[in-house]
């Protein structure tokens, strides 16, 4: 036999001695081979469902909600409001939109526009993914997508809307020209200011033709279609300004980067704002604060301004016509019949909003945007610009009682536990050195919680803010309705309400501590009915943000502000208070900037904000330099308006509120129900030592031997017990005293970065 022969055979008994081995179990199912067959399998199935659908689904007709009906907005007993909805549209041909306008368009929403097929592929299965996962609205549509859904179908958001919009839009593009679509895209695109089409929205913005826009205006007409309310300058806020102009600035980039603009006519091209709105008659006084106030919610909770510009719909509100008229004759009674620009030239910038909550249903009952629409057309009643100041404090409490927290000295914070109360004491444990000044530089001794609470002294809540773990206040805020700070960065200066909020927020905040910790989300929408589409309003009431017990200490504590505290003369001495609780918080921000007051019954919440806006454009001198002030822009100059004096949240603002609030609720709970041993409506209300150590002083040098925080024990009476010298005792005895130095400055350890947002006085 030879070597060949030998080999074969060695090979033929290797294979015959191999024994098959079975695969047992799920293994038996799933091979690689199999799985591979089930893709492709379900790959063609999907390509021929694709198809089938394609064959199926023609180019319907312009859809017939693109015309324009008028809307109805009527009040919670059935008056009419208004009546809303003019057709406000006029279609132009591409060779009337200046070449320059076009390729902004194109730049910022779909750079492949002129090569692709009509559809984005990989963004629209991105947006149907995420559709499926519920996350809302998605974009990835190409400018003939859009165009298709603007034409021919609606705006929801469902998966087999977005397949169609992709076959249709597929044979759109293989039917008419790119420039076509273009117009097609720019004549029934929205706009905002009930403008729909291009030549509408360059009347509406800018008063002109649209052949006349420049390159800058009509960039800004293109950057503003993907949020037309939240851009529209005129009622925009400083982060709607700074993502408009930011999208302004991307549609020039990409205009250079495709080569429709050069560099040099880039760096010369200025961003020009746009005029403010012209006023539809009968939005005058606040009907257009309340129309606006139900379509912002309208848009938040899913029926788009698109659709609700497009007419068809009856809207109730929530409004109460007599707590309205009461709320506007309380603001007109004590403050605008005061104000008088010829003699008090800080009169002209003064504003004011109000919102008023029902705790238990979230119904918004009434609502100031200020002193007349046509005038002033951003509400004040929902402007997030202004610091709510000591408003916040309540905020600090909830959140420590809620998780439990404790002091620097592991005591538990509770309404009676004892902090330093010094002015300008640095607060102890802040990665961020801060040391607050209290108002009017005073500084305490050792203080009860709800003696600071009274008296809004900052210095305890700063401290209080970083026991509680700063980035916790700030959730717990978010979570109670205060969603203007959410994502914001949790220094310790938040705790003195250094964040923006609007009077609608806090009547949010204030309204969840009402309803024992559950969340209020304020509704000013009661209903929203049309013959071809559905509102689906969410429920007002949500679960439990904060505990009971958290919630109803706070109200608890609140009640002292009222009786003993800082709001005592304009809310407890009120004439017409006639016997009600109320629990309430005022404050003052830094150098006067705000005035707030938000207090509550048991059966109404509601928030007052005062603040000084230019009138006119102005330059001050701030540290020797010019400031220049726009019309509209934040000035410092509440002192002296409509009455001589210092304005604080417990004068004009507090005034308002209980000359509204007592004749509103005369019919209401007089007692709140609370569940809680804490708190001024529960026990007497902590008093301060009179004894040296624990006197108010005003002078540098004076210092408090007391450990910074600590719990006040109280004798059989109910009232603190004193130790000999006159100072509350009940500090455990086995913690060293610790003596506490008013300096800012840290004593010892490494230099700590300053607080950014470090006002002087927000009380």
């Amino acid at each position: 036999m030879g070597r060949a022969e030998e080999r074969r055979a060695r090979q033929g008994g290797a294979r015959r001695g191999k024994q098959k081995v079975k695969k047992k179990g799920i293994r038996r199912f799933f091979t690689w081979k199999k799985l591979l067959g089930a893709f492709f399998g379900l790959c063609l199935l999907a390509m021929g469902a694709f198809y089938a659908i394609y064959l199926m689904v023609q180019i319907p007709k312009d859809n017939a909600d693109a015309h324009l009906e008028s809307n109805v907005y009527k009040l919670s007993n059935g008056q009419v409001l208004a009546r809303t909805g003019t057709v406000n549209r006029e279609n132009v041909d591409l060779d009337q939109v200046p070449p320059s306008i076009q390729h902004s368009f194109v730049a910022l929403e779909n750079k492949t526009f002129y090569e692709d097929k009509g559809v984005d592929f990989k963004g629209t299965t991105r947006g149907i993914l995420k559709t499926l996962m519920g996350k809302g609205a998605q974009g990835g549509s190409t400018i003939t997508q859009q165009y298709v859904k603007n034409n021919y179908l609606t705006q929801e958001q469902t998966v087999s809307r977005k397949l169609k919009e992709i076959v249709i839009s597929l044979k759109v593009d293989q039917r008419y020209s790119k420039d076509e679509i273009l117009a097609g895209y720019m004549n029934t695109s929205y706009y905002g200011r009930n403008a729909y089409g291009i030549q509408a929205a360059a009347q509406a913005y800018y008063g002109k033709d649209v052949s006349k826009l420049t390159l800058s205006e009509g960039t800004y007409l293109a950057a503003l279609l993907q949020a037309p309310s939240q851009y529209d300058w005129q009622t925009a806020g400083p982060v709607g300004k700074q993502l408009v102009e930011g999208r302004w600035n991307k549609a020039l980039d990409n205009m250079v980067e495709k080569k429709w603009l050069t560099p040099e006519d880039r760096k010369n091209t200025q961003f020009e704002p746009p005029m403010d709105a012209k006023v539809a008659p009968g939005m005058g006084g606040q009907t257009g604060y309340l129309i606006d106030a139900a379509n912002a919610e309208l848009d938040d909770n899913g029926l788009s301004r698109a659709l609700l510009a497009r007419g068809g719909w009856t809207i109730t509100l929530n409004i109460d016509p007599a707590k309205q008229k009461l709320l506007e004759s309380a603001v007109k009674e004590k403050l605008t019949d005061k104000l008088d620009p010829k003699k008090r030239k800080v009169d002209a910038d003064l504003q004011a909003g109000a919102a008023s909550v029902d705790p238990k249903t979230g119904s918004v009952v009434a609502l100031y945007g200020g002193q007349d629409y046509p005038k002033h057309q951003l509400s004040n009643a929902t402007n997030e610009t202004y610091q709510p100041a000591s408003t916040f404090k309540p905020v600090i409490l909830a959140a420590a009682l809620n998780q439990g927290a404790e002091t620097q000295d592991g005591q538990p914070i509770k309404a009676n536990t004892v902090y330093d109360g010094k002015n300008r004491r640095p607060v102890k444990g802040s990665k961020i050195a801060f040391a607050p000044p209290n108002e009017d530089d005073v500084s305490y001794g050792p203080v009860s919680v709800q003696v600071a609470m009274n008296k809004s002294i900052n210095s305890v809540f700063a401290q209080m803010g970083v026991d509680a773990d700063l980035s916790k206040v700030r959730d717990t805020a978010v979570e109670m309705g205060m969603t203007s700070i959410k994502g914001k960065a949790p220094v310790p200066s938040m705790t003195l309400g250094s964040l923006g909020a609007s009077p609608l927020q806090m009547a949010a905040v204030y309204a969840t501590l009402d309803n024992h910790g559950k969340k209020v989300t304020p509704s000013i929408v009661k209903t929203a009915v049309h013959k071809d589409h559905k509102y689906d309003k969410p429920d007002p009431i949500g679960s439990q943000v904060i505990s009971r017990d958290a919630a109803d200490a706070v109200t608890s504590v609140l009640t002292g502000v009222v009786d003993d505290g800082t709001a005592k003369l304009s809310v407890a001495d009120a004439d017409n208070r006639d016997g009600k609780q109320v629990a309430g918080k005022t404050g003052t921000s830094d150098d006067n900037k705000s005035a707030w007051f938000t207090g509550y019954t048991p059966d109404l919440v509601t928030s007052v904000g005062m603040w000084g806006e230019a009138a006119t454009p102005r330059v001050v001198k701030v540290d020797g330099k010019d400031v220049h002030i726009p019309k509209g822009g934040q000035v410092t100059m509440l002192n002296g308006a409509g009455e001589d004096g210092r304005v604080n949240g417990g004068s004009v603002p507090a005034r308002i509120w209980a000359a509204y609030t007592f004749d509103a609720v005369k019919n209401g709970a007089d007692k709140f129900d609370l569940d809680t041993d804490q708190g001024a409506a529960k026990e007497p209300a902590y008093t301060p030592s009179k004894s040296p150590s624990a006197t108010v002083s005003k002078s540098p040098s004076a210092t408090v031997s007391k450990s910074p925080s600590a719990t006040v024990s109280k004798s059989p009476s109910g009232t603190p017990s004193k130790s000999p010298s006159g100072t509350p005792s009940g500090t455990s005895s086995h913690r060293p005293t610790k003596s506490t130095s008013p300096t800012p400055t840290n004593s010892g350890g490494p230099s700590l970065p300053d607080d950014p947002f470090d006002p002087a006085n927000p009380n």
